[in-house]
């Protein structure tokens, strides 16, 4: 996965009306966050959301895909994320339109516990 800074930086101006926007690399690419909530991703250059039960529906609607990977052994996985539509590059009002239940899905996700490490 490659990342896209210009689109990152795309990403944090579009949203500055809603919060500050932060990242952190991701196996090759990059995890968005807004004020501290994941809300995204940026891989291969793209952009995807985060979706959840409560919001698949209207991914689905717009026919957004799923964030695939390939595994090692030959095997697809997927993760909770959906395409960014194709006027969320240019349009900043759309981003948002987008951006705004992707927020609300990770604020809804469990909060991941660090492990502890051995002594």
């Amino acid at each position: 996965m490659a990342v896209d800074a210009g689109l990152i930086e795309w990403v944090a101006e579009a949203m500055s009306p809603v919060g500050t926007v932060t990242h952190r690399a991701m196996m090759g690419g990059a995890t968005l966050y807004c004020d501290g909530t994941i809300f995204a991703i940026v891989a291969d250059d793209l952009l995807w959301f985060k979706a959840d039960a409560l919001s698949d529906a209207d991914w689905d609607a717009a026919r957004a895909k799923r964030f695939t990977y390939s595994m090692g052994d030959g095997r697809t996985g997927s993760m909770n994320y959906r395409r960014a539509p194709d006027d969320c590059y240019d349009d900043a009002d759309r981003l948002r339109d987008w951006a705004m239940p992707a927020l609300a899905a990770g604020a809804r996700a469990p909060v991941k516990r660090k492990r502890p490490r051995p002594s």
